[in-house]
């Protein structure tokens, strides 16, 4: 080829070579671009499923809250609250809500529930479905009830029965089955029942001491700026120990916290994508191994380098593009399931809508990580030599260690801006470039160490089947170091959902025994706790504790006002700490689930008339305080000034009352509170028998039994595994993909070897042996280290993290190292079926064509 024609070949000419040589090796081509197909699918499906919930969320929001915008209270409003209600037109409804104990029906059985007064035709916005469906706007006129269909089930509650709440009876008008803010998984614990506002004050549940909040529901002017209006309101409203949400901050706030459990999903589809680019690095690898020798006849007859390297980057490229072409189609099917999975966590229906900004991001992605990931072989043809076409040995194309260390900068560059996206805040995305590079090298150490173990401690005594077998462990072609990875990332995944779901549930477990409660009765006023606490041990059950609780609010920190400190833009402590109401306690000793980091406790007062308390680490840091420092309280309405003398590590994911403030005894027990008793109840039938009793007699009590409670967190946790594990699945699949696609790929070279041996007369039953204890040992490699190393990482997680006894699950075990390791022997025993049903030379003369 001379210089004139040389310059004469341009791109068609490429893609006339890429097309004639992939025509030979499309199915090859084809398998290995499939295993980036799940993916990308994943993120695509992912992706397109956080937008749609983003604009369900914006269009929603006033479905969501009812109104554009509440002022809310924890307490009645005073003056100031009321001129701002006052100087917005007035609410155009209100409503009261509050925890309370329910008698149901004629049975007498009892629940806790969420009760709502309303007053108004509240809401203004989506919809109080009801059945009958008139009972959403008659039940305040006719005095009756509205009671959570599932409640109802669940009791054998039906339209005019009875439910007693406080001191008031009224009759079931309807079954609530949605209203707006109703959210799905604190009905679970408290099921909402609706009243007519002007029949609270009946109940006698709005004492002292009673959770209750106050809301007050508008409708927006035309052209009114809701984002002004929060502005400038809500710091007044703060102030005054009240709040303004708008339809609009809801929306975010709601956003953000699906947000964080759509980015962990990301990360784990992002893990399945960076999978299928491993074994997309190992079968570009040695498929372009196999090509060497055309590229050095290609550069003999006049091809340059560019020119060789574009014919097989076209390739890849193209095999990239149609990889996320299938990649985004099935991604955009599959978030069809995400509302099915995710039911029960969203409080509205979503509307899937098509989107192209998916496909196209899953089309980039399926051409430039195939391209970026094949680059380090590809660039092996760039150092081909014209000779290499005479010399036999030779391999040749040895790259310089500059343009490998090119080729990994520039992947890990990738790897971390491609996170950031995902994460959106680039420490977490270091860390999982970091937790990326850890787990790769971890399962690539143990591949060469067996490798080489195998090598230097062969077993030659060994009988000929299993030396061949390990033999093909290190030979030159294998697919050792991919498999393990590919195997190893898969069972990882999935083995840390479990061992980490074990330790979750082992955070909440209650143990049963005496002295651990499962019964917590809430709102127990002072001249009611020595009678509440005698009945409960007429019963039998012992009353575990009786804890003390007063209501306060933060007034001073070091010196400074919390009303001066609102008004400093420049103030970096937590706002919450500003706004919000503690409740705290008193006594002179840690529990169980309390560890003091610094300082002392009990401890005495620095000066007199000064009281010493104990902060949380959560509230110390927020605060911005430090021991010595000083915070006045307003312990309804009155002023006390206090040293922070200890600072505290709370456990919160202990299943029992825990504090951000405690002070010593002697100081606030003639402050106006209330108390929480708890007791143990053996079984379900006894805890009922108390409820019963005790609601009978003192309705204002609230009670929680900790069993329905766990009830409710096992299957939260049940849910979110199931997600969880299908997106692991893609994990899987994905590394099934690269390992069919890894063996296939040496397929030739596995077919010579395996003809070879039947030559010289080895019989097919010793080559099928090969191939199983072969694959047999790929799997276990793999399997193995995926196992121990999630067990490592979850034991890391319990001992650093959540701080609990770790107590391995079993699942990883017996189940998913079996299954998979049974897997992988299937796989490559079923790529040898060729070598057994057919004569030697045909099969020669088959691949060789």
């Amino acid at each position: 080829m001379n210089k004139g024609t040389t310059s004469k070949t341009g791109f068609g000419w490429l893609l006339k070579m890429a097309w004639r040589d992939g025509k030979a090796s499309g199915k090859r081509l084809l398998l290995f671009m499939a295993s980036i197909v799940l993916g990308i699918a994943a993120v695509v499906a992912i992706q397109s499923f956080g937008e749609n919930l983003k604009d369900n969320i914006g269009q929603q929001s006033k479905a969501l809250m009812g109104a554009d915008f509440i002022i809310d209270s924890n307490r009645p409003p005073n003056e100031r609250v009321e001129r701002i209600i006052d100087s917005l037109g007035g609410a155009d409804a209100k409503s009261i809500s509050f925890p309370s104990m329910a008698t149901l029906g004629k049975t007498g059985a009892t629940k806790l529930v969420s009760v709502k007064g309303v007053e108004g035709p509240f809401p203004f916005y989506g919809e109080l479905e009801t059945d009958p469906a008139r009972a959403a706007k008659t039940y305040q006129a006719d005095g009756g009830t509205l009671v959570d269909a599932t409640l109802m089930l669940q009791y054998g509650l039906v339209l005019g029965d009875s439910i007693s709440i406080g001191k008031l009876r009224l009759p079931i008008v309807g079954s609530l089955i949605s209203a707006p803010g109703n959210n799905g998984l604190t009905a679970s614990v408290a099921p909402a029942v609706l009243m007519p506002y002007n029949l609270i004050e009946s109940t006698g549940l709005v004492q002292v001491g009673s959770r209750i909040d106050y809301d007050y529901y508008f409708v927006a002017q035309p052209g009114q700026d809701l984002e002004d209006l929060d502005e400038i309101l809500d710091p007044q409203l703060d102030a005054e120990n009240a709040d303004l949400d708008t339809h609009l901050s809801t929306g975010r706030q709601l956003g953000r916290r699906y947000d964080n459990f759509g980015k962990f999903l990301n990360i784990v589809a992002f893990i399945a994508l960076l999978l299928g680019c491993v074994g997309v690095a190992s079968s570009v690898h040695i498929y372009i191994k196999e090509k060497l020798r055309s590229v050095a006849v290609l550069k003999c007859i006049g091809a340059t380098r560019r020119q060789t390297f574009s014919i097989f980057l076209v390739q890849i490229l193209a095999m990239g593009l149609f990889g996320g072409l299938v990649g985004s189609l099935l991604g955009v099917l599959l978030q069809q399931v995400f509302p099915l999975m995710l039911k029960g966590f969203l409080p509205f229906e979503i509307e899937i809508t098509f989107s192209f900004e998916p496909i196209i991001m899953g089309l980039l992605l399926g051409v430039f990580m195939s391209g970026l990931f094949a680059l380090s072989p590809l660039l092996t043809t760039w150092y081909v030599s014209p000779l290499q076409a005479l010399r036999i040995g030779d391999n040749g194309g040895k790259k310089s260690r500059g343009t490998d260390l090119f080729v990994v900068l520039a992947l890990l560059g990738f790897i971390f801006v491609f996170a950031q996206f995902l994460l959106d805040d680039w420490k977490y995305a270091l860390s999982f470039v970091t937790g990326v590079l850890v787990v790769f090298a971890i399962l690539s150490g143990m591949a060469l160490l067996v490798m080489n173990i195998v090598k230097k401690k062969f077993p030659h005594a060994w009988g000929f089947t299993a030396r061949q077998s390990l033999l093909n462990l290190f030979r030159p072609n294998n697919q050792t170091l991919v498999l393990v990875l590919a195997i190893g990332v898969g069972t990882f995944l999935v083995s840390t959902l479990y061992f980490t779901k074990d330790i979750l549930l082992d955070k909440t477990h209650l143990e049963n025994n005496e002295k651990a409660p499962n019964l917590i009765l809430m709102d127990v006023q002072t001249d009611q706790r020595q009678v509440v606490a005698e009945n409960i041990e007429q019963m039998g059950l012992p009353v575990l504790n009786n804890i003390p609780i007063v209501t306060m609010r933060v007034q001073k920190i070091k010196d400074r006002a919390v009303s001066e400190i609102r008004k400093d833009s420049t103030s970096t402590i937590n706002t919450w700490v500003l706004n919000h109401e503690f409740r705290v306690t008193y006594r002179d000793s840690l529990i169980a689930s309390e560890t003091l980091g610094s300082g002392s406790w009990p401890a005495q007062a620095s000066e007199e008339g000064v009281v010493p308390i104990s902060l949380s680490d959560n509230v110390a840091r927020d605060a911005q305080v430090d021991l010595g420092d000083r915070l006045v309280f307003n312990v309804q309405g009155v002023p006390m000034e206090t040293e922070v003398v200890g600072i505290r590590t709370v456990d919160w994911g202990r299943m029992q009352l825990n504090f951000n403030i405690l002070f010593p005894t002697g100081v606030l027990e003639n402050a106006p509170q209330f108390h929480v008793l708890t007791a143990h109840a053996p079984n379900e039938g006894k805890s009922a028998e108390v409820q019963r009793a005790l609601v009978s007699e003192f309705p204002t009590i609230s009670i929680i039994d900790l069993r329905q409670v766990l009830t409710v967190v096992e299957g939260i946790l049940d849910k979110i595994s199931w997600v969880i594990n299908f997106m692991a699945f893609f994990s899987i699949l994905t590394g099934i993909i690269v390992l069919i696609g890894a063996v296939r790929t040496s397929k030739y070279q596995r077919i010579k070897e395996s003809v070879l041996l039947r030559t010289l007369g080895a019989k097919g039953k010793q080559i099928t042996q090969i191939a199983v204890f072969e694959y047999l040992y790929l799997g276990l490699i793999g399997t193995l280290s995926g196992v121990f190393l999630a067990l490592l990482g979850s034991g890391l997680l319990a001992l650093f993290v959540f701080k609990a006894t770790f107590v391995p699950s079993v699942v990883p075990f017996v189940i998913i190292l079996p299954f998979i390791t049974l897997l992988v022997m299937g796989v490559g025993v079923f790529n040898n079926r060729s070598v057994l049903s057919n004569a030697p030379l045909k099969v020669l003369r088959k691949e060789v064509s």
